[in-house]
Parts: structure tokens; sequence; C-alpha cells
């Protein structure tokens, strides 16, 4: 067994004193150490670099630990540009374009301020990120934590006559949506235009299978408008009942961002929440997403695309079959 993570020092908010870590001996890597955040979501990982020329083992056990995990930071990764963040992301896969509407002039995404409201990546088209990969470049003296839900744990606990619910529902997720107002970037004008300026509408099943690990998880979050076959007012009520099922304090896990911080997460599996707590301190972090497959639901259902056309944002991959070799 290894060494305790130290707590940080400074006037961050300190991480939490982490339990011992299971120590993993990489080949060509030396000791990697995975530390568990929280019995269901969650791990630290430690003793890696990061970078476009990650040998293919250890990028291939990575996905493994996210595949177990759902949510991976890796820290030390002082030495990461926006470059090497993007090349590292190629090798778990294929990056798709920033954004489908937003245009940020570079290969990644810049994440001013905190999305305080509970999502997945850009669950508003078909072909919805498989990964999502967050660096911190500029942090606030205290706050601007993130916290991440598991929601195949949400649906795992959901009681029987649920779960019988959940599965046959579809919800429609569109990226004009009535919680801008909760989220500091989008109170600025132009940046909101810029979000809608092309509108996205896509049917997914309430219920996928993930395809790598097979287990079932609730694909919801703030981009639902409604439940297909249901009115607003009854879709609110219902997508109140199940998203408080995944939003459970035993469903997630909470980090507070250091220096060389790197944030990886199952987008098929997890929904995150950036808490705008830092008052009028800046809070900067760069995303890149991966392209991944498009949802399936228990009956083999697939998601329907309504409005709008993903193609130019991101190709349609499945499982790992898109990895750079």
């Amino acid at each position: 067994m290894g060494q305790s993570v130290p707590r940080t020092k400074g006037n961050r908010a300190l991480s939490p004193v982490l339990p011992q870590p299971d120590v993993l001996i990489q080949p060509d890597t030396g000791p990697l150490t995975v530390t568990k955040l929280g019995e269901h979501i969650g791990a630290v990982v430690e003793g890696i670099r990061l970078s476009g020329d990650l040998d293919r083992a250890s990028a291939d056990h990575l996905l493994d630990l996210l595949a177990e995990h759902e949510v991976l930071i890796v820290r030390g990764q002082q030495h990461l540009t926006d470059e090497e963040q993007y090349a590292f992301a190629r090798r778990l896969g294929t990056p798709t374009t920033p954004h489908p509407t937003v245009r940020p002039g570079s290969d990644l995404l810049p994440i001013e301020g905190a999305a305080n409201s509970w999502h997945t990546d850009v669950s508003f088209v078909d072909r919805v990120p498989k990964v999502s990969i967050l660096r911190a470049v500029t942090l606030p003296p205290y706050g601007g934590a993130t916290q991440w839900a598991s929601t195949t744990r949400a649906y795992d606990r959901l009681p029987a006559p649920l779960k019988a619910l959940a599965d046959n529902l579809r919800a429609v997720h569109t990226n004009d949506y009535d919680y801008a107002e909760h989220n500091a970037s989008y109170q600025r004008a132009e940046y909101h235009k810029e979000f809608i300026r092309e509108i996205f509408q896509t049917e997914h099943p309430v219920v996928r299978v993930h395809p790598e690990t097979g287990r079932r998880s609730l694909l919801l979050g703030h981009f639902v408008k409604q439940f297909a076959g249901l009115s607003l007012a009854d879709s609110a009520a219902l997508h109140a009942v199940l998203q408080r099922r995944i939003e459970n304090a035993d469903n997630t896990v909470r980090w507070s961002w250091t220096p060389g911080d790197i944030a990886i997460w199952d987008n098929r599996s997890t929904q995150h929440f950036g808490v705008n707590d830092y008052g009028d301190h800046t809070r900067l972090l760069r995303r890149v997403t991966l392209a991944g497959d498009v949802p399936v639901g228990v009956r083999g259902d697939v998601s329907r695309v309504l409005r709008g056309d993903a193609s130019d944002y991101s190709p349609i991959v499945t499982a790992r079959a898109d990895t750079t070799a």
C-alpha cells in the first residue's frame, strides 16, 4: 500500500485527506497509485505523466480505470499546455470539435464561470460525447469545486416501479433550455446568443445501456425539455423525481481543484455540476470532449434526431475502436 495523498497547502481550499491508495505497477510508467474518492464514483490517479506520447498500454489502463470509477482526477499535470491536452485526448479517443454551436477559435472549449446545474455534456445531440477531459487553468482563491454524480448508481438504486417507468421513457433534450439564468456564463447575452445560434433537439431513451460495461444509466439533466408523450407540466414533475435520485449525495463526489489537476469522466454514465461559490474571482478551465456513440435503450431503441445536424461537431464512434494506435 502507498502513502496517503498530502493535502494542498496555501490559500486554496484543501482537498480531503485521501485513504491509502492501491499501488499498481505499470510497464514503462513506474508506480501508479489509484485512490478511491467514494464507494460508488471517483478516483485520484498519481504517478503518470499525461501527454500525446502516452504509451498505448497506459492509455488503455486509464480507460479501464474510467470504466470502473467513472471519474478520474489526475494530479501533477502542470506541464500540460492546450496543445498537449489535446494531444493526450487523442490517445483516449477521437476529439470532437469544441462545441456544436460555440466557436472558441481553438481546439479546446474554455469553461469560464461555473455551469451550476446538473447536466451531461452536450446531451442535446444524438452522438453524446463519451468522455470529457477538463484542465484547470486559472483558479479562484477559494470555491469553484466540481461535483459528479453516477447515473449508473442512481439507476441501480431506483425502486422497481420507477425502474420499469424509466425503462419505457424517452426524453427530448435541447440546447434551448430554461436553466440559463443559473449559469454565470449564460448571463452574458452574447454567449447565450451563440449557444443557441443553431437549435438542436434529440429524443433519447431515458435509460441507456453503456456500450462497454453493459450497465444501465439515467440520461437526464438540465438539457431535458420534456418526456415524449407527456405535457411540459407532467414532464417537469417527473423529471424532478428522477433527477433527485441522481443528485442524491450517496451517488456523488466533489473535488476542489488545485493547479495541475486534470479531470477525466465518462460522460455516458455521469452528470456534473460546477459550484459557483467564488464571488467575483476568475475560474477558467479548458475542455476536450471525445466522440461517442448514439445511445441505445434497454429494448434496443436508439436516440432520434428531431432538429439539427451534429455531423460537423462529431463523428459517431463505438466502444474503443477510435483510439489512436
